[in-house]
């Protein structure tokens, strides 16, 4: 019996990593929005005429200001009326991979005549998008909540088509894998002793983020970060540049990203840039160390299964950056590397939360390559501390004695307490001056 439930238990949690390590071709807020269109699109007998896009909050807040891969163009209006001409909902966080520079003059076409409405309304969810697309005779709705791809409903010419609230949901409250408990010594234990052949699939991630990794080093693609800490480098595989190294090729990858680039990222839990963040500050360490294949496999698995049992209580979306969660990961994945035991890891954990929670998230665009920056030198920092046995101490702020507990305060604090901190966000963004 109890190999059995070792058995099914090494399943369940691969079967979780599959469903929320997955290519997305840009930020996946505009991304989800373009998801709608596609659906609710694909539903009407002729071409799409007028678009509206009713999103919550923290949907306006990620789509005002980061591009759209293939436009050169910021924002859900792009994406909504991208989505509706030439995406595919079947390709779910891929669905403008066939976005081109007719398709995007269609677009720009639509958005001048005022053809395409985006705007945010007062719920409480996190993550809710209403799409509605008329041919000028129909019109069709689609409506996706809690995670980006979870169609819930879709209705044409006000009669339901599809009704499947819950279905398929990753990693939220609501989701079918709830009653499916994991902790930190699960996720340790699964790590170290999985058969390397049923989790090798992390390299394709790790290969994916890489490419955007160069391609913001070589194009200087978004702000500039990553290419600019580079250059500073003498050498990007120097160990003893280890923490600069991991900087510079993370928040390379942000910056193409952000940037809008033709190139999909393996996202964790929901977001690009955490699967960038949980990957590729480990895949700088193991190059500078010489790690051994198997090594960065398990520090990836590691990193990106401790991002998604943090975002349980953190939240798909909220007023804290998801750099927290997916540095920490990144964390435990670089002190696994460096040689460090179980205890050691937990040690990361905590000094992480001691130190970046409270990060705020104000919208996806190129800044967030700096954030990267930041999550990954603290990374490496708590990293190096957990290596001399460093810790910080359970009577320090929400730090405690177990990294359970401590990784469930920051829930606390990012799921409701920080609720008026992400609304005050949203309303400087919104009434900013030109």
């Amino acid at each position: 019996m109890k190999i059995q439930n070792q058995e099914y238990k090494q399943n369940k949690i691969i079967e979780i990593l599959k469903s929320e390590i997955v290519p997305a071709l840009g930020c996946t807020e505009p991304i989800a929005v373009a998801l709608a269109t596609a659906k609710a699109k694909e539903l009407l007998p002729n071409k799409v005429s007028y678009i509206s896009i009713d999103v919550s909050p923290n949907i306006y807040k990620n789509g005002m200001g980061v591009g759209v891969p293939g436009t050169g163009m910021v924002g859900l209006n792009i994406a909504a009326a991208l989505g509706a001409i030439c995406g595919k909902s079947c390709d779910k966080l891929e669905v403008l991979k066939y976005v081109n520079l007719e398709y995007v003059s269609i677009a720009q076409e639509m958005i001048k005549e005022n053809k395409v409405l985006v705007k945010p309304i007062n719920t409480k969810q996190k993550l809710y998008i209403l799409a509605t697309c008329s041919d000028g005779t129909n019109h069709s709705q689609v409506i996706i909540e809690d995670s980006h791809t979870n169609i819930t409903k879709v209705i044409y010419n006000e009669e339901v088509i599809e009704s499947t609230k819950g279905a398929n949901v990753a990693s939220n409250s609501e989701n079918e894998n709830d009653n499916f408990v994991l902790n930190f010594n699960d996720i340790y234990s699964f790590s170290m002793n999985t058969p390397i052949e049923k989790i090798d699939f992390i390299i394709e991630g790790a290969k994916m983020n890489s490419i955007l990794s160069e391609i913001g080093l070589n194009e200087k693609s978004g702000l500039g970060v990553g290419a600019n800490l580079a250059s500073k480098l003498t050498d990007l595989n120097d160990k003893n540049e280890l923490m600069s190294a991991a900087m510079a090729r993370t928040a390379a990858a942000s910056d193409a990203r952000m940037s809008g680039v033709m190139q999909a990222a393996m996202s964790t839990a929901g977001s690009g840039n955490q699967g960038i963040t949980a990957m590729m500050p480990i895949v700088s360490v193991a190059k500078s160390l010489n790690s051994t294949k198997e090594q960065l496999i398990r520090a990836l698995i590691l990193s990106n299964l401790t991002v998604i049992y943090m975002k349980k209580y953190f939240g798909r979306l909220s007023a804290a950056c998801g750099c927290v969660v997916a540095s920490t990961g990144a964390a435990c994945g670089v002190t696994y590397l460096l040689g460090g035991n179980e205890t050691q890891i937990s040690y990361s954990i905590k000094n992480m939360i001691g130190n970046l929670t409270g990060m705020i998230c104000d919208g996806a665009k190129l800044g967030c390559a700096l954030k990267v920056a930041t999550g990954t030198s603290a990374a490496v920092q708590s990293a190096y501390l957990a290596m001399s046995n460093i810790c910080i101490a359970q009577t320090d702020g929400i730090v405690e004695v177990g990294v359970d507990k401590s990784i469930k305060n920051i829930g606390k604090i990012t799921c409701g307490a920080m609720d008026k901190v992400d609304d005050t966000i949203i309303e400087i963004m919104v009434n900013k001056e030109d």
